[in-house]
């Protein structure tokens, strides 16, 4: 199994990598910096490669994915992404396209690329890390980083269907909080106060089952959904006190 991760240099989509490859995957860990991953044990593999890329960077991510999927490519994993909030933003304005680059832009470019490849194989999967905020509805105060992930998940609904005759399937893995070295590093080092906070690796438990399954959705936990829900059946002058 040939396994593509963009976001695989850390966080989650290096977890997956380690989960992958503890199962034979061969694997492309990509990221801005793949340096951050010398030392780590999954180096020591030959089947384990690494790319410098920037998804954002359209040619790139094209020229990686012919590279590793030279003779097949199974799946790709998209994780990368950015996220500012709105002190972020308001501080520096340019944190905005870049997000928007990265989280929008970057992802299509990932599937045009991947599933350019796929249709030609006659199968594949492609699958997205988008997040809980993107199923919050557009509102007063709603933050750019949410849009984007709203968005993300909407792409992920346009290709599944485009991908059926094809027998490309789509994933969409959309978690709650994860206890990440990047989500402890924006919450001051501690993110226990996160509402229905998962460990890193019951999140990649939950996320291999649904790639496993082909599943179109994955949305957990269920406790955090369901207040997402209820928050969107709130009146509209409720829903603005919700900042971001």
């Amino acid at each position: 199994m040939k396994i593509l991760i963009i976001g695989g240099t850390s966080g989650i989509g290096l977890a997956l990598a380690v989960h992958y490859h503890a199962r034979g995957a061969e694997l492309a860990l990509c990221g801005r910096d793949p340096d951050r991953l010398d030392g780590h044990p999954i180096m020591r593999d030959a089947r384990v490669r690494t790319y410098t890329l920037d998804i954002a960077d359209r040619l790139a991510v094209g020229d990686v994915v012919r590279d590793f999927g030279a003779g097949g490519l199974d799946i790709i994993v998209v994780t990368a992404g950015q996220y500012a909030d709105a002190a972020g933003l308001a501080a520096d304005p340019g944190l905005g396209p870049a997000l928007v680059q990265t989280n929008i832009a970057g992802l299509v470019h990932a599937f045009e690329a991947a599933t350019s490849l796929m249709r030609a194989q006659g199968r594949g999967q492609v699958v997205t890390v988008a997040s809980i905020a993107g199923l919050l509805i557009d509102y007063p105060g709603g933050s750019l980083y949410s849009a984007s992930k709203r968005a993300a998940i909407a792409i992920c609904a346009t290709y599944r269907k485009a991908l059926v005759p094809y027998g490309i399937a789509v994933t969409t893995l959309v978690p709650g909080y994860v206890d990440t070295a990047r989500l402890r590093e924006l919450n001051g080092g501690d993110a226990s106060a996160k509402l229905f906070l998962q460990t890193e690796a019951n999140a990649v438990r939950r996320m291999a089952a649904a790639i496993d399954a082909r599943a179109d959705c994955c949305v957990f936990p269920w406790q955090l959904h369901m207040l997402v829900r209820l928050f969107n059946l709130l009146p509209l002058r409720l829903r603005r006190i919700r900042k971001k």
